[in-house]
């Protein structure tokens, strides 16, 4: 929950483009959107070598493609999902955990010069206006809000992937990519390479939750598929030659060392079933065989099998209204307001309800915290003795960090190790702090197949706290 604000959408302004080497004319449209997207992904991350690795890609790229005078400005967004995107006016957005995942230069450009295709192609423009089409949609369903059926749907996924290409228009994207690419001597297999490498870290992030696997990841509006693949794959054939088989693999490794994975703790962070957030300095844990995801706007939690769901958010309640009125004051529809009381959970003034829908029963928390009023949504398919005990343990678990826990909050970041003799995957993977499936992640940000192993003195990816 980045901030952990009601309304929080960082100022345009606030963003240092990659070098420049042309104009971007930005419309009001563009910018709003430019905003949304700040609030959705953390806003930008700063790394001037980062940065700087970037820039130089982008202006080999553009050079390259058939349109030269077509201007670009890339922001590298502080988040931890794999994700880039394109808007109309030539604004390319990637997030660190594409550049993260990404093992050389030549797979970073696929990415990029794919985005830059769909500029070119105007299929950015189409995805503008589906967009704003699912926009209005969005708002119409409403959010957490009126209708309790659609209160337990929207706890279980997150709407903040844009509206996607066709399948078409990825086809024609990524051969496009491919050729741009070729053009400016990297290695046109790159892109090949790394859409298996999005399609596998996919795989394992949804045997981790249940949630939707590709909320805000570059999966859920550009679909991978092994038609895909083989298809990048008959394009670099096209384009192979020994002029442009550039991977710039060291170079890539040296500018990503260092760089934060996954998620950034001053925008609050899941360990395990806990959420803390050293920046407001609070904490709770959620019930066992429950997953949580960490959204923009929420912390989600689902419970293996699905028939439970919790929704964490903060939300504006005036300083004199009381928490029993916010509660009943209609923002959920069913609510039981004889089931209303007001509480005090470790200190803090709080109160509760129940809401009651076709499919989904609800049990709501309000707590006021240093100034704000966060808001735990249960919702289960049936009531029973245990769904009652979740909902209450979670909410107790609620408290304030410590200063120790605050100061011990760290970022996990990649680190490139050389191999050593003796050095194997599996003792290598067991280096990596705070990820789950060791092994398998170390596979997927290395790029090595089931099979793979490492060799002596080359350079690999580590997670470290």
């Amino acid at each position: 929950m980045q901030q952990m604000q009601a309304a929080a959408t960082p100022p345009v302004t606030a963003v240092a483009p990659v070098k420049p080497s042309r104009t971007i004319v930005l419309t009001p449209a563009s910018e709003r959107e430019h905003e949304r997207i700040l609030a959705s992904y953390g806003g930008p991350y700063d790394d001037p070598r980062l940065e700087a690795l970037i820039g130089k890609l982008v202006d080999r790229l553009v050079a390259a493609s058939d349109h030269p005078e077509q201007a670009y400005k890339v922001t590298i967004l502080n988040s931890g999902a794999v994700n880039a995107f394109a808007l109309p006016t030539g604004q390319l957005y990637v997030t660190r955990g594409l550049v993260a995942l990404a093992s050389d230069t030549s797979e970073l450009s696929s990415v990029l010069s794919h985005e830059m295709a769909h500029v070119i192609s105007k299929h950015a423009a189409i995805r503008e206006d589906q967009a704003r089409q699912a926009a209005i949609m969005a708002h119409a369903e409403g959010d957490m809000s009126n209708d309790p059926e659609v209160t337990a749907f929207t706890l279980a996924k997150s709407k903040l992937s844009m509206a996607s290409f066709s399948r078409t228009q990825e086809f024609e994207a990524d051969n496009m990519g491919v050729g741009i690419s070729a053009r400016a001597h990297f290695d046109p297999y790159g892109a090949s390479r790394f859409l298996a490498s999005m399609e596998r870290n996919a795989e394992l992030k949804a045997g981790k939750t249940s949630l939707d696997p590709r909320a805000q990841d570059f999966l859920s509006s550009h679909p991978a598929t092994p038609e895909r693949v083989e298809r990048a794959q008959t394009s670099a054939k096209q384009y192979a030659s020994p002029d442009n088989t550039e991977r710039d693999r060291e170079d890539y490794l040296t500018a990503i060392d260092n760089i934060v994975y996954g998620e950034d703790p001053s925008e609050g962070f899941v360990r395990g079933r806990r959420f803390l957030h050293p920046k407001l300095g609070f904490t709770f844990q959620a019930p066992e065989n429950f997953t949580l995801d960490n959204t923009a706007q929420a912390v989600i939690g689902v419970r293996e099998g699905g028939a439970q769901a919790m929704r964490f958010d903060v939300v504006r309640v005036p300083a004199e209204q009381t928490l029993s009125d916010y509660l009943n004051s209609g923002w959920m529809e069913g609510v039981d307001k004889s089931s209303t009381e007001e509480l005090t959970i470790n200190g803090f003034p709080a109160a509760s309800t129940v809401a009651q829908g076709d499919q989904w029963q609800f049990k709501v928390y309000a707590l006021r915290f240093a100034g704000d009023v966060y808001r735990f949504i249960f919702a289960t398919r049936q009531k029973t003795t245990e769904s009652e005990r979740n909902a209450r343990e979670t909410v107790s678990s609620f408290r304030q960090l410590t200063l120790e826990e605050i100061q011990a909050a760290r970022p996990l970041r990649i680190k490139v190790i050389t191999v050593q003799p003796g050095d194997t995957v599996e003792s290598l993977a067991h280096r990596m702090s705070g990820v789950d499936h060791p092994t398998e992640r170390f596979r997927v940000i290395n790029g090595l197949d089931a099979r793979a192993q490492v060799k002596v003195r080359d350079r690999v990816k580590i997670v470290v706290d």
